[in-house]
């Protein structure tokens, strides 16, 4: 069922070519009836004649009502200016009527929307009018403010009367009981990437989304930083919660057809709308991560020795690879920046059971350039795509190297070749089906994890701190026992290799190719002749947990999961590494 106030907005508003009223409805004659009961307001009959005089106005402007009743070519000014005083009633009969002509008003016409947007009473009354105890009261006015809010001056005058506050804190204060059902629902045949959200039985707390979503989807960065602190992070956890639901019904496909559930009250939000919410709440200062410090990460990555890094920056840095040994113990103490993450897994060594929950629980990331200065711009280009599951090739990759060629093999082969085809989005067949290519030798290629946790993303940019560059990037690696997942390959960053479980066998090149490819040159075949013949000469490090591995860009290398001793009659175990990998980007370049 979708609600009754999104039927009406169905009808875009256009300049009105509608005749003018017949001789019954005299706009002037409706005003002085109206205000003669206003100024006698104490008598018994002036609530009836205010009724009668708001029920002919809402005829004469409602578009689906009998097509034999007169209709007015605008809403008269007198009338109007009325509204604020009738918004203030104590009769919740009149406060509702008066908020449906408000809406009806809104979408007439353009001009009707601009005359309603730039009269404060009516918007400050229609704000306090959604608080209302009176549901009846409240629905009429949340209504009212979607109305208004289909153009850009209603829009800008809800927020100057800062509506979406109000419209948070009516939202929290609905029963948590109304938020427990949640649907999803395609129009569209084949559309269910971005469907839209209903919420079964409370048709209230629908329209409180729509608006709320709305108006902060137009937020600028200074609006989203103004926004009262607790207030926002109070409705940030209930959206969060509320778009948990609506992942995990997308995830397993449980998207109804429209019309399927006639208990499920349906808004215009789909999705990726609410997704953009929650991006643009988190911009709010209190959300951001904060970066560990930079002599933290320093010191658990290249030890407590102030020498250890210089050495580093001095005789390494884009010029050899180096095996940096920390203490085996370090990811269990608190001060390790890596420990938080292992235990966000919760993984054993002999279990690899995490594949499933932790692929359930994430959208795509999608690419950003590590230049980009206005985070509100590039959500406007990729909103479409905001909030959908996992992309094989773009998030995920599922591979293994095999034969005597070292041939790249992915097990989704329909997936990993780059054409025009729709993108491969993961349900839950899908990570099923990882979980199963995992126990067949099949490495989880994860990438962009300083997007999906706080605490990567706060090594990420302490990283970056560290070493003068505009950002890190993140990519998690979980190989089965005796398996190779990526061929050798040579990349266009540098790449710091944790070894977080497990233990690793690297082989790296001595020397880089020809020349260390710039930072977004395009690298070719990284599986050529020329990369393969490059490993002749080459050097092993053998990664245990708490080991870390620097590669500088351009050495071709590869890596195979070991038994920790190193001898290969020895049984092998899993391996599970984060990259971290600095876009060496040249100032003057």
């Amino acid at each position: 069922m979708e609600n009754r106030g999104r039927k009406k907005r169905k009808s875009q508003k256009t300049k009105s070519n509608r005749k003018g009223c017949s001789s019954s409805i005299d706009g002037n004659t409706i005003f002085a009836l109206m205000l003669a009961a206003i100024c006698k307001s104490n008598e018994p009959f002036s609530e009836a004649i205010i009724k009668r005089c708001l029920n002919s106005l809402h005829l004469s402007l409602t578009p689906n009502s009998h097509k034999d009743e007169p209709r007015l070519q605008t809403l008269p000014v007198p009338v109007l200016s009325l509204l604020p005083v009738l918004l203030k009633s104590k009769c919740d009969e009149i406060v509702s009527r008066s908020a449906e002509i408000a809406g009806a008003a809104s979408i007439f016409s353009f001009e009707m929307n601009e005359q309603i947007a730039l009269d404060a009473g009516i918007v400050k009354g229609l704000i306090l009018a959604v608080g209302a105890s009176n549901k009846m009261v409240s629905l009429a006015a949340c209504n009212a403010v979607l109305d208004l809010s289909t153009t850009s001056v209603g829009r800008e005058r809800l927020l100057e009367f800062s509506a979406v506050e109000h419209l948070m804190f009516k939202y929290l204060q609905v029963p948590e009981s109304s938020k427990r059902s949640v649907a999803i629902c395609s129009l569209d045949k084949g559309s269910d990437i971005c469907p839209r959200i209903g919420v079964k039985e409370d048709d209230l707390l629908v329209l409180l989304l729509d608006a709320v979503i709305t108006l902060i989807n137009t937020y600028d960065i200074d609006r989203l930083e103004k926004m009262p602190r607790k207030l926002s992070e109070t409705f940030s956890v209930c959206l969060k919660e509320l778009w948990a639901k609506v992942h995990n019904q997308m995830f397993l496909r449980n998207t109804l057809k429209f019309g399927q559930d006639e208990h499920a009250n349906l808004s215009s939000i789909r999705t990726n709308e609410m997704a953009e919410s929650i991006f643009r709440l988190s911009i709010n200062a209190g959300h951001l991560t904060t970066p560990i410090p930079f002599d933290v990460v320093k010191k658990s990555i290249f030890g407590t020795r102030e020498s250890s890094f210089e050495n580093f920056i001095l005789n390494h840095w884009e010029v050899s690879p180096l095996r940096i040994r920390t203490c085996s113990k370090a990811l269990n103490e608190q001060d390790d920046v890596f420990s938080s993450f292992v235990q966000y897994l919760n993984l054993k060594k002999t279990d690899s059971s995490f594949v499933s929950p932790v692929l359930q629980g994430m959208v795509s990331c999608l690419p950003i350039d590590s230049d980009e200065l206005n985070i509100l711009n590039f959500l406007k280009t990729v909103r479409n795509e905001l909030g959908c599951p996992i992309i094989y090739g773009q998030d995920i990759r599922v591979l293994r190297t095999l034969g005597h060629l070292k041939e790249e093999v992915h097990f989704f082969q329909e997936s990993s070749v780059p054409c025009t085809k729709a993108p491969h989005f993961l349900y839950i067949d899908d990570v099923l089906k990882c979980e199963d290519a995992y126990k067949k030798g099949y490495t989880i290629a994860l990438r962009g994890m300083e997007f999906r946790l706080q605490n990567i993303a706060a090594i990420a940019d302490g990283l970056a701190s560290l070493f003068g560059q505009p950002s890190v990037g993140v990519n998690l690696y979980l190989t089965p026992p005796n398996s190779q997942g990526l061929p050798c390959h040579y990349d266009d960053h540098c790449v710091f290799v944790c070894q977080l479980l497990g233990t690793k066998q690297w082989t790296i090149a001595s020397q880089p190719v020809v020349s260390l490819p710039h930072l977004y040159e395009p690298l070719g075949n990284l599986h050529s002749a020329k990369t393969g013949n490059s490993m002749a000469g080459h050097s092993q490090f053998l990664l245990r947990e708490g080991d870390i591995l620097y590669i500088p860009r351009g050495f071709p290398h590869e890596a195979c999961t070991v038994a920790e001793s190193g001898d290969p009659d020895e049984t092998t175990g899993f391996s599970l590494h984060l990259t971290l990998a600095i876009e060496v980007d040249p100032p003057f370049e």
